[in-house]
């Protein structure tokens, strides 16, 4: 494990005194210290630091069992497709997460040194050119990136990473050599790609010939609908049907633009935070704004754009039937995410909730076909997902949404995938979507205070019953979900373990299956954020800390964090020093990227009583007084000395400053 130091105090503009020397007042950060003793310790304190403390062994060991000297993960096989890249990159995922929230100091060079040698490993694999994928979906490579995007994010002072991002996001501009996009008809030219520029077709995987063999994709049905004499899986058994269908796909499927791009903005806004280039920020308003456009034009969120920018050019005008879009293969699944990147992507340039009609759209086009009461459908595609984290089982019946359609209409119907209407609340803090969310509570059909002890690959699904606890109906949430997360580790770790490390013959799915970094109830929890979105998502937070003794991003040692409540107009949030001798020392940053303004703070001080008479043989209680401070800015010095606690109700006006990487404070010296 790696410690942090413990230090000398640092100066800051204490609330009540006159600064003296140093720096003016008007530029030194409000300083309260934490005065109510912490008593017992609260179970959900010491649970998180336990965590915390099992995700740095838990990281370790799967560092040392799967991956090489460099880096990269330990494979010898081949990849004969396109596909496959991100299921590198997605064994790590969430690992720069974990730093920027607290995780050990050695995590973040640990994470940069697996990003290289994946990054190599993929280009000696032939998948990737530049240190970038050479051309696939944006459903993937929005999963691929999120490694990449918590990189920037927790060491924006990074040169490399600043470079690679400006690199890569210049590839999607107008003018770029790689020829991505097309400034006369506002679209990205291909579903696939990248480094490379747009690539014709879906690759050898599809392009020749899409047969009944592939049995991983049956579940989803046939690609297209409308192929001639194909009416079913079972048609593809003939060879002749087989390479019709992989010919109509690669000419229709894998040509002209498709909603799945909308991931692509997040990519140049990663860029935009380092700097604020206008070029960045126009392109992803533009494309934006032509989506939407699009979408006001046809009634409906469409799927597809041709060659020449109309909308269902390869699919007989209808807005419906793109690759990875309404029809085939998740639906609304992969649409909800990609129109929630997009107008997050271009809410962060300013005017957070602007565009969010965007995200409104495709969610509102399935609510308005809901059902009550339907038998639980064995069949339905992502069944496996919902049914552990909903805790339904067979014989049951659910009220769910359709997730897909096609000429014949909505099907596929399944729950409603509570997520994308918590982002879509969450982001904006708009009235008309929390009302979107609470109708899709009181329709749920389920109790949405349970904690069901699953974990998916996305590392999400636990929104229901933490929205619960932040509207004050499931206040043992954060015990029970902390437990929970403790019961995951422990579950991957016992899986790493009982198993030969020999990886050449792995599933590439393996990776992600067994990675024992667990963060969504930590992001939850101390951040007051969902998780991350998985196709693409940027790492944003209500709140999120700096240790300002260590000088760098996360919580100090001994410190756990609990936002108990958000809304329009702040956030409370409640800090524990669990430690009975040092003294720890934070800022608190209002957003992710510094968005927010603090306008006032208000916490309630222990009174002066502690630690009493040592005659005395019980614990001191006493009166407990009120405090209030002016702030005016996106971030505050917090104090807690040993076995002290704090509450503080921020007021705060949202998305008032504009989002920017921000770098971990310098250490800071007590000015006496």
């Amino acid at each position: 494990m790696s410690a942090r130091h413990d230090i000398p105090a640092t100066g800051a503009r204490s609330v009540g005194t006159s600064p003296s020397g140093g720096t003016p007042p008007e530029t030194r950060p409000v300083e309260i210290t934490a005065t109510v003793p912490t008593g017992p310790p609260p179970a959900w304190a010491v649970l998180q630091r336990h965590l915390f403390d099992e995700l740095d062994g838990a990281w370790r060991l799967f560092s040392d069992r799967y991956t090489e000297p460099d880096g990269r993960l330990r494979f010898s096989g081949t990849i004969p497709d396109r596909d496959g890249a991100d299921d590198f990159y997605e064994a790590f995922f969430n690992w720069p997460a974990l730093y920027r929230l607290g995780g050990a100091d050695d995590l973040l060079p640990a994470v940069k040194r697996h990003w290289e040698g994946v990054t190599a490993q993929l280009t000696e694999l032939g998948l990737y050119r530049n240190e970038f994928e050479r051309g696939y979906d944006w459903f993937h490579q929005g999963e691929a990136l999120l490694m990449f995007y918590g990189i920037c994010a927790a060491d924006p002072a990074d040169q490399r990473f600043r470079e690679r991002a400006r690199r890569f996001a210049e590839q999607y501009l107008p003018g770029s050599a790689t020829g991505n996009y097309d400034p006369a008809t506002r679209t990205l030219r291909s579903p696939h790609n990248g480094s490379d520029g747009p690539r014709a077709g879906l690759g050898p995987q599809w392009d020749d010939r899409f047969g009944h063999e592939q049995r991983g994709m049956r579940p989803y049905g046939l690609p297209l609908r409308d192929v001639p004499g194909i009416t079913s899986w079972d048609d593809l058994a003939d060879e002749g049907n087989a390479v019709r269908m992989g010919h109509a796909m690669r000419d229709r499927l894998g040509r002209g633009d498709t909603a799945v791009d909308l991931a692509a903005t997040a990519l140049v806004v990663n860029a935009w935070l380092y700097d604020h280039d206008p070029r960045l920020a126009d392109w992803v308003l533009e494309y934006v704004d032509a989506w939407r456009e699009r979408a006001a034009a046809v009634g409906a969120m469409p799927d597809n754009v041709g060659p020449s920018g109309e909308v269902g050019e390869d699919h007989g005008g209808r807005w419906y039937g793109g690759h990875y879009g309404w029809t085939w293969p998740h639906g609304v699944h992969s649409i909800g995410a990609a129109t929630l990147v997009g107008a997050i992507s271009a809410g962060m340039l300013g005017r957070a909730d602007a565009r969010l009609d965007l995200a409104r759209r495709p969610l509102d086009q399935v609510w308005e076909q809901r059902r009550t009461a339907m038998p639980y459908d064995t069949g339905a595609t992502r069944r496996p997902g919902w049914a552990h984290a909903l805790g339904l089982g067979e014989g049951r019946t659910v009220n769910a949404l359709p997730t897909r359609i096609g000429p014949e209409g909505w099907f596929d119907h399944q729950p409603a995938q509570v997520a994308y209407w918590t982002w879509l609340w969450w982001f904006g803090m708009r009235d008309e979507d929390r009302a979107r969310l609470d109708r899709v509570r009181e329709h749920s059909g389920y109790d949405w205070r349970e904690v069901h002890a699953f974990r998916d690959k996305e590392e999400a699904g636990h929104e229901a019953p933490w929205l619960a606890y932040l509207d004050g109906d499931n206040p043992d949430y954060p015990e029970r979900a902390l437990r929970m997360a403790l019961a995951q580790v422990a579950h991957r770790t016992a899986l790493m373990t009982a198993e030969d490390a020999d990886t050449d013959d792995l599933d590439l799915h393996k990776w992600q299956r067994v990675n024992p970094v667990v963060t969504e109830v930590l992001t939850q929890l101390t951040t007051g954020a969902p998780q991350t979105l998985y196709n693409g998502g940027l790492p944003l937070a209500r709140v999120r800390y700096d240790d300002l003794d260590a000088a760098r991003p996360g919580l100090p040692w001994d410190v756990a964090a609990l936002v108990e409540h958000l809304d329009a107009a702040g956030t409370t949030v409640q800090l524990v020093n669990l430690s009975t001798v040092h003294t720890r020392r934070l800022r608190l940053l209002a957003g992710g990227f510094g968005e927010h303004l603090i306008t006032e703070a208000h916490w309630t001080g222990g009174g002066g009583h502690y630690p009493g008479d040592s005659r005395d043989y019980h614990l001191p209680t006493g009166p407990e007084t009120e405090h209030s401070a002016p702030v005016d800015d996106n971030g505050l010095h917090i104090v807690l000395p040993p076995g002290r606690r704090i509450r503080l109700r921020l007021d705060m006006r949202l998305n008032a400053r504009p989002f920017a990487h921000h770098t971990s404070p310098t250490t800071f010296r007590r000015t006496r």
